[in-house]
């Protein structure tokens, strides 16, 4: 039996972080064996919040990439850029003609985005983006996307969509499972979503002092003053992170966090240790990569090329369906 496909992506924003690992880039490869993966890099959305983000993109992607295969992305699996695709910007086009902008208004991950970044005027490709992602996951008919709890209500929109072309002209699209990650959101240094836009991140490439270097300025508990303090780990952001990076010893960490033998200083540089560790081959497989960049070309054009053979078979169903293209 043929395996389902799964369709993933991201905006090209560079080396990714701690954040980018536990909230998607796990999940990816650990569902690698499980079903047939397409890992697009998102570039067109990339413009929706900020459109001179288009100078950046060619570097960016390049990073991101490599963070991928560094990680364990299988580079036989098709990995490619969004705008090199130019099918998705034809069916992004269709599928606006299916959805309401009261639908889109809606959307809680739009309000969330639109608080976090300040903005007072929303464009036209901001407000509409989940339409341009119901057709990057609905031109590979993906049966599963795996996301992060923040991405969900896309998904769902993506579904809505899918309903609405089969009901208007027939039968060609599967309306996709969510499938989040079980540690789906890891908290920034001092507490909020960790993103380079609140410059409290840990990349998976920073060297282990690097890593020392921002675990001493994470945000802990509080109410732990002094050392010997009884602490709560609950609420530490550090704790978490063991919890993720260094399981066997949580049940030790919090006891004596509790009991007030283990100080801050002490835990963040333990902490900084399991991190550096944890991702020591990840930064061995990146250097690889960033010395063989020709490498890394050819594993995108091979993967454009199924890509592509993909989305050109789907938009001949489209266009058949309709009568019309």
């Amino acid at each position: 039996m043929a395996k389902k496909r799964i369709l993933s992506g991201m905006r090209p924003s560079g080396r990714l972080h701690l954040g980018n690992y536990a909230g998607a880039l796990e999940n990816w490869v650990k569902l690698q064996d499980e079903f047939d993966c397409f890992y697009f890099v998102a570039d067109w959305h990339a413009l929706t919040t900020n459109p001179a983000a288009a100078f950046e993109v060619e570097e960016n992607t390049y990073n991101m990439i490599i963070d991928w295969l560094a990680v364990g992305i299988n580079p036989e699996n098709p990995i490619f850029i969004q705008s090199k695709v130019k099918e998705h910007a034809e069916l992004h086009l269709i599928f606006s003609m299916l959805i309401t902008t009261a639908r889109l208004e809606r959307n809680p991950t739009l309000k969330e985005q639109v608080r976090d970044l300040n903005t007072e005027n929303m464009i036209y490709g901001h407000l509409g983006y989940p339409v341009l992602q119901a057709a990057d996951i609905l031109m590979y008919k993906a049966n599963v996307v795996p996301v992060g709890e923040d991405q969900a209500p896309h998904v769902e929109i993506t579904r809505e969509i899918a309903r609405k072309f089969n009901q208007t002209y027939g039968e060609v699209f599967p309306e996709p499972e969510t499938r989040l990650t079980t540690f789906s959101r890891l908290p920034g240094l001092d507490g909020r979503k960790m993103g380079k836009s609140n410059n409290n991140f840990i990349l998976l490439s920073d060297p282990e002092e690097e890593i020392r270097k921002k675990v001493r300025t994470a945000v802990t508990d509080p109410q732990k003053v002094r050392r010997n303090d009884p602490g709560h780990p609950d609420v530490c952001n550090v704790f978490t992170y063991h919890q993720k990076f260094n399981p066997d010893e949580v049940p030790q960490i919090r006891k004596d966090c509790e009991s007030g033998v283990l100080g801050c200083v002490d835990c963040k540089n333990n902490c900084a240790a399991k991190i550096a560790a944890y991702f020591e081959p990840v930064r061995e497989r990146r250097s690889h990569y960033e010395q063989h960049p020709d490498e890394v070309q050819d594993i995108v054009r091979s993967g454009l090329k199924k890509a592509k053979t993909v989305a050109e078979a789907t938009m001949d169903e489209v266009h058949r369906a309709m009568r019309m293209g």
